[in-house]
């Protein structure tokens, strides 16, 4: 399996829990403000990439469904 680079921006899926956990972080009201300003800093370009990856991940449905649009359908016959 092809390993990401170092530099590689994290899955939506980490994206995500890491966002969570700046939230959770936030609400508790124990950082200091400048702590605090950092954290939502870094929570606003999470929610962006994660905003990004879903636009980009509908895109690709629609590519998909777009092309798929003219194949021909037809009955599920399974293991008979």
């Amino acid at each position: 399996m092809a390993r990401k680079p170092a530099n590689a921006e994290p899955d939506f899926e980490t994206t995500l829990a890491q966002l969570e956990t700046i939230v959770t972080t936030l609400e508790s009201g124990e950082l200091p403000l400048e702590d605090a300003l950092k954290e939502f800093e870094n929570g606003i370009k999470l929610a962006q990439l994660g905003q990004e990856r879903l636009q980009q991940a509908e895109q690709r449905i629609q590519i998909l469904l777009q092309k798929s649009e003219t194949a021909p359908l037809s009955d599920y016959q399974g293991d008979e």
